[in-house]
């Protein structure tokens, strides 16, 4: 009977549930693997190693999942692959020994060092940033610098004997590679497999994303309190099957899985990590069973011979603040009252030569702000306002978080008072993206006493982007009928994800004929209108278009449009999660039968 090893994806970020680990363990996987770590946790827990040199760590999975779980994973023999090292892995590790031992249980826990590039800035600090060009950050300002590793050191560590293995920052996906690589012995140059279990690992690293969380028809998804976590069962030619636990909550079919492998992909063919080049165009997913969804086609190449470096800075400050308006004319009041704010404290800020705040921005929460012009909720009678502004300087916050509440007795009849917390003065916390050859960055594995190092060389061939082959477009579509004009969502799945100050929405076709109807709809100058709003101060805004046959989906990439992105952006939606539903109700003209 041909190997099966089966891997849960047990936590998305750094905040989510406690109860996946447990239902995967119960479930029976081989192996969990946890995601805590984005470039905005990253810039969080360098702070928190700053102020304290034994954390920088992820302490839910250390406090939570580890302590929780300790009698199950050592019944049952379930493996832990996680990034919740962050910039401390050896701290994290420490603290998990110690837990085990007060409760009287002994593990063997594999750590991986060498991602950390921060005293070795001096390699990288010749470069501009990858995706805007822009100049080197000043050095005080940087927090982090890790190089995002691959599942090679994973792998390593459990060949070691490691039962857990604790990384710092590696590419999500190589979490699940690492384990296949070991599993199945693969080698550097098994582009497609390595491919496949790249896919495998995207699909299960943001946790319920791949069993029905988040997706579009929310409505067909039972059970959320109770939600099945993703499980891949990997093969070792690299096809897998992703289901959930038997009896949870969630749903797994097609739509489901293709809506989370389009999720923050920039260009299908060239999804680029440390081990392969991946190119998702030509996948197939095949409804194998009730929750089981077989996933196949996933093609390989060689990879860059680069690490990408991920430096988090610290670029002055800013203060968001949330206020309630009541009654008729709700977001005309919340309008006017925020712009009488913002100028007051700009006024005062002149008054003491600090100079104005460098970018401010007013949202209207319930009268759709983030739709632009699209919005339909100016009506309303019941609105929060946020107001967010930025500055070099954290006491120009001063005036900010006084006059912020003055209003309450002062402006707007029918102000409710400050919304849920009073604000507070927050760093802003930029990325800068360069890349480094692989072979200078050795990874260093430490298992109790032993300690190896490895070295990923750059192969001989490496990535070309020049030789992509990109697919035949679809033919023009012809009507052959009566066209009716219709919400996107009639015809089509959707899911969007940030990438850095960009965003992505994947379109998936909900039948492959009307695939040609969706594509001549979604063209790239439709789409600078369509969300013309959100490209407010890009410098060089565009819309990429990407087809992908196989699961009869387009791509859209929206460069320069979350006003910074994560920790830098003011913006209502910084992580882009919810710009597929606005295009989702885009009218589109399709044959009639295609609705039925």
């Amino acid at each position: 009977m041909a190997k099966t090893v089966r891997i849960g994806g047990a936590c998305a970020f750094y905040g989510d549930s406690s109860v996946a680990p447990t239902q995967l363990i119960n479930a029976g996987v081989d192996y969990l693997i946890l995601d805590y770590l984005a470039e905005a946790t990253m810039s969080a827990l360098g702070s928190m190693k700053r102020h304290r040199a034994d954390l920088g760590y992820a302490a839910d999975f250390t406090e939570w999942v580890w302590k929780d779980n300790l009698a199950a994973l050592k019944a049952t023999g379930t493996k832990i692959v996680t990034n919740a090292g962050g910039v401390n892995p050896k701290a994290c590790v420490e603290r998990m020994q110690a837990i085990a031992a007060e409760a009287g249980y002994d593990f063997r826990i594999a750590y991986v060092e060498g991602d950390d590039l921060l005293g070795r800035l001096d390699e990288i600090a010749d470069q501009t940033e990858m995706f805007t060009h822009a100049p080197f950050p000043p050095r005080d300002k940087i927090v982090t610098a890790n190089a995002y590793l691959g599942g090679g050191p994973i792998a390593h560590a459990l060949a070691m004997g490691a039962d857990m293995v604790i990384t710092g920052r590696c590419v999500d996906s190589a979490l699940t590679l690492g384990i296949c690589i070991h599993e199945f012995g693969w080698k550097a140059e098994d582009y497609d497999k390595l491919s496949q279990a790249s896919l495998a690992g995207h699909v299960i690293e943001c946790g319920a994303q791949g069993s029905g969380g988040l997706f579009t028809d929310w409505e067909a998804v039972p059970d959320w309190e109770n939600i099945g976590y993703p499980i891949v069962e990997c093969q070792a030619d690299g096809s897998f099957v992703v289901t959930k636990p038997e009896g949870s909550g969630g749903l797994v079919n097609k739509a489901v899985v293709a809506e989370q492998i389009l999720y923050e992909v920039g260009d299908p063919q060239a999804y680029l990590l440390p081990d392969v080049a991946c190119d998702f165009t030509e996948v197939q997913l095949e409804q194998v069973g009730e929750n089981r969804v077989r996933v196949t086609g996933s093609i390989g190449r060689a990879p860059t011979g680069k690490y990408k470096v991920c430096v988090t800075w610290e670029d002055g400050f800013r203060c968001m603040g949330f206020m309630t308006i009541v009654g008729r004319d709700a977001a005309k009041k919340a309008q006017r009252q925020a712009e009488a704010v913002l100028a007051r404290c700009n006024r005062m800020l002149r008054d003491r030569n600090m100079g104005p705040y460098r970018t401010s921005r007013i949202e209207l929460i319930g009268a759709e702000s983030s739709y632009g012009a699209h919005a339909r909720g100016m009506d309303t009678r019941e609105v929060v306002y946020k107001l967010a502004a930025e500055h070099d300087d954290a006491d120009a916050f001063k005036p900010f978080l006084r006059e912020f509440d003055s209003p309450t007795t002062s402006m707007s009849v029918g102000t409710a008072g400050w919304f849920g917390a009073r604000a507070q003065v927050t760093s802003v916390s930029r990325v800068f993206s360069v890349a480094i050859p692989r072979d200078q960055v050795p990874a260093t594995i430490t298992l109790g006493s032993k300690v190896e190092t490895i070295t990923e060389p750059v192969p001989a061939k490496v990535f070309d982007p020049a030789a992509i082959v990109r697919p035949a477009a679809p033919a023009e579509p012809v009507a052959d009928g009566e066209l009716v004009e219709v919400p996107l969502v009639s015809v089509a799945w959707g899911r969007s994800g940030d990438k850095g100050d960009a965003f992505n929405i994947g379109v998936i076709a909900r039948k492959p004929e009307a695939l040609p109807w969706i594509r001549a709809a979604l063209s790239p100058e439709a789409m600078l209108s369509w969300f013309a709003h959100e490209f407010e101060g890009g410098a060089h805004p565009a819309v990429l278009r990407y087809d992908l046959p196989g699961l009869n989906a387009v791509n859209l990439h929206f460069l320069d449009a979350l006003g910074g992105g994560q920790f830098a952006s003011l913006r209502l939606d910084p992580l882009a999660k919810g710009k597929a539903q606005q295009l989702l109700d885009m009218p589109v003209k399709v044959p009639a039968h295609m609705v039925a």
